[in-house]
């Protein structure tokens, strides 16, 4: 028997917030017991299963690990847009002429993600 990912656990300092934040950007929800001050919190949405977990330690180094994000119903451009609008920062912008790339943001504390295309997208070439 094999094991399978029961979700992604991210350490932060403020787990409700944070995963808040990735609750709306995944257009997912938090467990119906998370609180704000709690130790943890739980999002669960259709991309995947993410455990938010309070350290002291801020994050000092770039992630060894990182999700990348492919809009399902609105281009890279639109959903780079809305992630910011939501309070990602841009982290670093490797987007091409020809439409090809991707957009390396930061959500609110500080972890690195990308948004690639969408599907819709990769298939115009």
């Amino acid at each position: 028997m094999t094991s399978l990912i029961r979700h992604i656990t991210v350490d932060c300092t403020d787990p409700y917030a944070l995963a808040g934040f990735w609750a709306q950007a995944l257009n997912g929800s938090l467990a119906d017991d998370d609180f704000p001050g709690d130790p943890e919190a739980s999002v669960t949405s259709a991309a995947a299963a993410l455990l938010f977990v309070r350290v002291d330690d801020r994050k000092a180094v770039k992630n060894r690990v990182h999700l990348d994000l492919q809009p399902q119903d609105r281009s890279r451009d639109e959903e780079v847009e809305r992630l910011l609008s939501l309070g990602a920062t841009l982290q670093g912008d490797h987007r091409r002429p020809d439409g090809t790339g991707w957009v390396t943001l930061y959500d609110p504390e500080g972890n690195e993600f990308c948004v690639e295309r969408s599907a819709a997208e990769r298939l115009k070439g």
